[in-house]
């Protein structure tokens, strides 16, 4: 037993209707960003956010612009994988103000300008996006980040809509396998990104979201025995809303999977083995064992955020549509358990 095929969307969309609700011609996948998030109204509701990872031989690199309605949070962080020195650094800013730039187009420039951190996803029009990020006291250095990443013109990506309700919904754009070169350095310290071996994830989010939210993402681009492989994968948050955004990519082509996937870890030792699984057929099955633990915490009056993140490798297989399967093998990757009262 499988869920139906979800709709897919062709042609530029609008993600809301003229009251700031969802337009229903939204509700679907698309393989290409077409979908103009547009999102008005709904005060405090509204989440928007451009994150970016990208993994190079020697080390995990990740930028983020978010704006949650009531605030701006920017946030930096690394891992070494060698000699797993991890550092994130993030500033929270008023929600108004000039500083700060998130569009309405997933590869449109966004940005960050704060004396503390600038933070820059500039997108040229050439099919590039150029990220700078300078921040002066990162860890005690100076962090500067040049990096290109391209986006090979031919190449899918995974663009999705979930629907709640009219009220509540989400757009997420999931870009794979983003081959991208330049320099990140830590104050003495330069690490190189060369374009055959690193590669950069985009997660693009814009919706309204209910107060309270639970989620899982796991999500791996790597190059595997000459081939640019992309898992995404989601939890809890789609379930029952006939969307989801699961789909794996080879060579920039996606597959996308129209099942929930179900996430089976240990609430209470995440740094044990997980396991990742289509929900009634075979065509995702995987395990994943984690290295590393990133713990992200947020407690305020307004807001509680829990985010662990598990950097760690998948093993097992994936399955094409035409019933052809993929192995996947120690493929490093992220999974996470995020949860949220926004």
């Amino acid at each position: 037993m499988t869920q139906h095929a979800e709709k897919e969307i062709i042609d530029a969309t609008k993600l809301c209707d003229a009251k700031g609700n969802l337009n229903p011609a939204a509700i679907g996948y698309a393989r290409k960003p077409v979908i103009q998030s547009n999102l008005k109204g709904h005060f405090m509701r509204k989440k928007k956010w451009n994150y970016w990872c990208v993994y190079g031989d020697d080390l995990m690199f990740s930028a983020t612009i978010s704006h949650l309605d009531y605030a701006t949070v920017c946030f930096v962080y690394i891992l070494d994988y060698e000699t797993q020195r991890f550092f994130e650094k993030s500033i929270t800013l008023p929600p108004v103000g000039r500083k700060v730039h998130l569009a309405e187009h997933v590869l449109d420039t966004a940005f960050c300008n704060h004396s503390e951190m600038k933070i820059q996803f500039l997108y040229a029009g050439n099919n590039e996006t150029h990220m700078t990020v300078t921040i002066p006291d990162f860890d005690g250095d100076l962090l500067h980040a040049d990096l290109t990443i391209h986006h090979p013109v031919d190449d899918d990506s995974l663009n999705v809509v979930i629907p709640w309700n009219r009220q509540t919904f989400q757009f997420t754009a999931k870009h794979h396998t983003l081959p991208t070169e330049g320099y990140v350095k830590i104050g003495d310290k330069r690490y190189i990104f060369e374009p055959r071996d690193s590669y950069a994830v985009l997660d693009f989010g814009r919706g309204v979201w209910p107060r309270e939210a639970t989620w899982n993402w796991a999500m791996a681009s790597q190059r595997c025995r000459n081939h640019r492989i992309g898992l995404n994968f989601g939890g809890k948050w789609t379930d029952g809303t006939g969307m989801t955004e699961n789909a794996f990519f080879y060579d920039g082509k996606m597959t996308k999977i129209h099942e929930d996937v179900v996430f089976e870890y240990d609430e209470n030792a995440l740094m044990t083995e997980w396991s990742i699984k289509t929900k009634f057929s075979d065509d995702v099955h995987l395990t994943f064992k984690p290295f590393f633990e990133r713990i992200s915490e947020t407690d305020a009056k307004l807001v509680n955020s829990s985010v662990h993140q598990i950097f760690g490798y998948f093993n097992g297989h994936v399955r094409f549509s035409n019933g052809q399967t993929l192995p996947i093998r120690q493929m490093l990757g992220a999974s996470e358990v995020h949860k949220a009262k926004w």
